[in-house]
């Protein structure tokens, strides 16, 4: 599990769950992509990897933003291609998280780029949603998902001040 509020004790949880054998699936992005491209990794997936003495394996999905992603309804419907795009261990020493973390991005940015090539062609046709705008779909680009994702949070922390004014009165 994973308390934005108090990330520490998420990294702490999850290298210890690492150190007794355990997976643990990390989303490094850290939330859904609108933009169905990979947006800048945050480095706690190899920081917490590297503390733990295990590899990070990246993984790909494509295919899964059809049934549920943000903006749009969840559509659990049949006869949706689902591509699982695996690489091999990496293994990060600790020393420089940041080029960890790019490095981890380049490969799961080959793995993606190879899930979109392989995906059935009439299942993302041009100007579908679900497809990035440098190729041919209409999701947005990173630059307005970014802006997309910021006015987002600016209103969950202006729903969450009110809120606590409003308990304040109380």
């Amino acid at each position: 599990p994973v308390d934005r509020g108090d990330g520490v004790q998420s990294f702490h949880h999850a290298v210890e769950l690492l150190k007794e054998g355990e997976l643990v699936g990390i989303f490094p992005e850290a939330t859904i992509s609108r933009a169905m491209e990979l947006k800048d990794f945050k480095s706690g997936a190899v920081r917490i990897a590297s503390t733990a003495g295990v590899p990070v394996i990246p993984v790909v999905l494509w295919g899964t933003q059809r049934m549920m992603t943000k903006d749009h309804p969840n559509d659990f419907s049949r006869g949706k291609s689902i591509h699982v795009r695996v690489g091999a261990p990496m293994h990060f020493t600790g020393e420089d998280a940041d080029a960890d973390t790019a490095a981890l991005h380049a490969v799961m940015g080959e793995l993606l780029e190879e899930s979109i090539a392989g995906y059935p062609a009439d299942e993302q046709p041009p100007g579908s949603w679900w497809v990035p705008a440098r190729l041919g779909g209409s999701a947005p680009s990173l630059e307005r998902a970014a802006e997309m994702d910021a006015e987002e949070k600016r209103k969950r922390a202006e729903r969450k001040a009110a809120k606590a004014a409003e308990n304040r009165k109380a």
